[in-house]
């Protein structure tokens, strides 16, 4: 490759193993993941064990649902005929009713909690408590919040304070009238104090509601109820208990129902009695004043076909009544999901198909609006298959009502009919007929009214459950919360996400190079080495028989300088400049040149930062006259070429007095005649030349040279230099550009290496030991 105006791009790198990538960049700061790690691992050991461990227990109940029901179901169905109709996901919501955990919390005394004192929390004494707490009024209780008390089992008391209060008797305290009864979960004797808290039956309902769950079953009558709690025996009392009330609540439900049915059976009874009595009487004050009279065969047949036709007319205005209502429901607005119609003598099963679905549909969309409102896509999908629905109820209505009162008319023709053959009947026996239909309708109330009064009967005394519990309470052997586990895994990774992202947004924010790779996105210069940072503040790092790890990597910048094409026999000049003062310029062309010195060839350091030198104080030397007068023409090279004591093959070239315009001293002819001068001498001819970025001096020297190495100091130089680099090297050009990563130091708390780089620890010298610092009286280097 020759060296030129074109650009060197560094080949692209192999692609880095992810976990490499992430091995490189965090494992330097490792302390401080073990550390946090220490620490989130022992918070999760504190906070398992300051909170309480929750127990779940679970139950199953399977309830009668009149939309899921088996052939069992509709034969108790059929004895208990006042039973009501039950959905599954109305009695889901009657569980989970905070009325019924208020007379669960009754029944168990939950409004009084025991507890046990411990060494860092308390912990309940639901087992542990020789007695519980009954009050005579527990609406009217009044709430402690911590009274502590001892009991007695050789006098059978209990004591709160200095009052004794004898247990199984109901005494007036503080907190309302209680009882002290005997705990059936005792199970052993507690080993701290106890005490005792007292809250009201609402909010102890309230507390208890918030952890009870209760799910249906879409496909099946079963209904399953969960209960946490601190306690597992309180949480398998409380199902228990629950089921209990629930059972109670729906059986003195249907015995209301069921009473109330029977006094207004009996109240009609009592009426059409009465009544049936007098049209007896009246039959029997007919005959006897009229004399004996017997109804002829014709009158037998008029009172049994008029008999059946009456029922008959009676069956089709019922069933018109009943399309009435069944047409008023169907062209209501909005009927509710609490709205339903009944199809009572209605035959046609199309029509009580249709309205089932209509109600179901209904209901559903009164859930769904309730949690997703009405615009939802679903509520109007729901609402219009409901009204895709409506015009075939309509249209089944009209024909059905049309056929009905067809059969009317022909009914009635039928009575006329009858009417005409009641005209030839004799008068007599046509009253006596008359007053027999009366007393055979009453007669069939009367009748109709005792099955009904049987079956209200029959109701109450079997009182026929509509649930049936499937699985009692049990609770879980391992606590469902805090799950260990889980708190540990969320330490851990707190522990890792923690520093992990503190690392990353500290990367994210940083605006300096902090990375090799950092330089390779930015431009397509290559990197032909990198210096780690030197603790040993020299400023020169190399010298005759010592092998350091710094001075292994200026050995391999030397052999790196012929990818750009230097060589001592053919190209020479190298210029060394970078962005900003303080990167480590004068450092770097230095202790390169000291490395090629060593090496057996001739090289000269010229110092050509006449903007702010400092190879003269690294090298402890101070001479009156350099290139400044060179370039003036006050005298020639042998007299400001000067030798090193660092090396008898390193000379200096120093930059002698300031001038007030370096830029345009060092466009003069002469430089060029120096370089050349210099390159028929030396094998090598190292320049150091201002940063150039604030001044155009690299820009003027570059091309007099066949190679420019651009040092960039690690969290010091601005990522926004190097990527402006390129675009403005297209306009002035640094030619053959090269890349120095300089001062890199450890990440983290790496000691061996420099964490940045390739990692290397020290080199040892001949002797099989460490490399040891050397101090000099040369000043300390720039890049510290």
């Amino acid at each position: 490759m020759q060296p030129g105006n074109q650009k060197i791009k560094s080949p692209k790198p192999p692609e880095k193993k992810i976990l490499a990538e992430i091995m490189f960049k965090y494992l330097p700061y490792w302390p401080v993941f073990v550390v946090l790690m220490g620490i989130s691992l022992f918070g999760a050991w504190f906070y398992l064990r300051m909170t309480p461990k929750v127990y779940e227990a679970n139950a199953s109940i399977m309830i009668k649902d009149e939309t899921k029901g088996t052939q069992d179901a509709q034969m108790m169905e059929d004895l208990d005929q006042l039973s009501g109709k039950k959905i599954i996901e109305n009695e889901v919501e009657v569980l989970k009713s905070k009325s019924l955990m208020r007379d669960v919390v009754k029944n168990l005394h939950l409004y009084a909690t025991f507890f046990e004192e411990g060494d860092m929390m308390p912990g309940q004494a639901y087992t542990t408590s020789p007695v519980v707490i009954e009050a005579a009024n527990p609406e009217l209780l009044k709430k402690a919040d911590k009274v502590g008390f001892t009991f007695s089992e050789k006098d059978s008391s209990v004591t709160i304070g200095s009052t004794k209060y004898p247990i199984n008797q109901t005494v007036k305290s503080p907190w309302g009238e209680l009882k002290f009864v005997g705990n059936k979960r005792f199970a052993r004797k507690a080993e701290n104090p106890l005490y005792f808290t007292l809250k009201n039956v609402r909010g102890a309902a309230g507390s208890y509601s918030s952890k009870l769950s209760v799910m249906g079953s879409k496909t099946s009558t079963v209904v399953s109820v969960s209960q946490k709690d601190e306690v597992p025996e309180r949480s398998e009392d409380v199902l228990n208990e629950l089921f209990v009330v629930y059972d109670k609540a729906s059986m003195a439900d249907k015995s209301r129902l069921a009473s109330a049915t029977l006094d207004f059976i009996q109240k009609r009874l009592d009426v059409v009695g009465t009544e049936l009595k007098e049209i007896e009487q009246k039959a029997k004050t007919y005959k006897s004043s009229q004399g004996a009279v017997d109804i002829s065969t014709q009158g037998e047949l008029y009172l049994k076909s008029v008999g059946e036709t009456d029922s008959k007319l009676n069956e089709v205005n019922i069933q018109l009544s009943v399309l009435d209502q069944v047409e008023k429901y169907i062209n209501a607005s909005d009927n509710g999901a609490s709205v339903s119609v009944s199809t009572l003598g209605l035959k046609d099963p199309a029509l009580t198909e249709l309205l089932n679905k209509i109600t179901e549909k209904e209901l559903a969309y009164e859930k769904l609006k309730k949690t997703t409102g009405e615009n939802n896509p679903l509520s109007l999908s729901l609402k219009g298959e409901i009204n895709k629905l409506k015009p075939s109820v309509l249209e089944n209505i009209r024909n059905q009502r049309t056929s009905l009162q067809a059969s009317s008319l022909n009914l009635h023709s039928s009575n006329n009919t009858y009417s005409s053959m009641l005209g030839t009947i004799p008068q007599k026996e046509k009253d006596l007929i008359e007053i027999s239909r009366e007393q055979n309708i009453k007669s069939n109330i009367y009748s109709f009214l005792l099955q009904k009064k049987e079956a209200s009967a029959l109701s109450i005394i079997t009182n026929i459950d509509d649930s049936r519990v499937i699985d009692r309470a049990q609770s879980s052997y391992v606590p469902v919360a805090p799950k260990s586990s889980m708190i540990y895994m969320v330490a851990l990774i707190f522990s890792i996400a923690l520093p992990v992202g503190f690392i990353a947004m500290k990367g994210m924010f940083n605006n300096k190079i902090s990375f090799r790779h950092e330089i390779e996105s930015l431009t397509s210069f290559p990197i032909i080495g990198e210096v780690a940072y030197d603790k040993s503040k020299d400023a020169v790092v190399i010298q005759e028989g010592k092998r350091t790890f710094i001075a292994e990597q200026f050995r391999r910048i030397r052999t790196s300088l012929a990818y750009l094409g230097i060589s001592h026999a053919g190209k020479k000049r190298v210029l060394v400049t970078s962005s900003l003062s303080g990167e480590g310029k004068s450092f770097i062309a230095l202790n390169l040149s000291l490395s090629l010195a060593m090496t057996g060839k001739k090289v000269i350091l010229l110092e050509l930062d006449l903007a702010n030198p400092s190879l003269s104080n690294k090298l402890d030397v101070e001479y009156k006259q350099g290139v400044s007068n060179y370039l003036r023409g006050e005298c020639e090279p042998e007299e400001v070429i000067k030798r090193t004591v660092a090396n008898n093959n390193l000379f200096f070239l120093p930059s002698g007095p300031l001038p007030d315009n370096p830029s345009e001293l060092l466009m003069n002819e002469r430089l060029k005649e120096l370089l050349d001068y210099l390159e028929d001498i030396f094998d090598y001819v190292i320049i150091d030349s201002a940063p150039c970025t604030l001044l155009s001096d690299a820009y003027v020297l570059s091309p007099l040279c066949h190679a420019t190495l651009y040092v960039v100091k690690h969290k010091y130089t601005p990522k926004v230099y190097i990527e402006r680099l390129e675009q403005e090297n297209s306009i002035n050009q640094l030619i053959n550009v090269g890349m120095i990563f300089n001062g890199i130091r450890s990440r983290g708390f790496s000691k061996n290496g420099y964490g940045y780089g390739y990692g290397y620890g020290y080199i040892h010298d001949s002797t099989g030991k460490k490399g040891k610092k050397v101090k000099k009286s040369y000043k300390k280097q720039e890049n510290k």
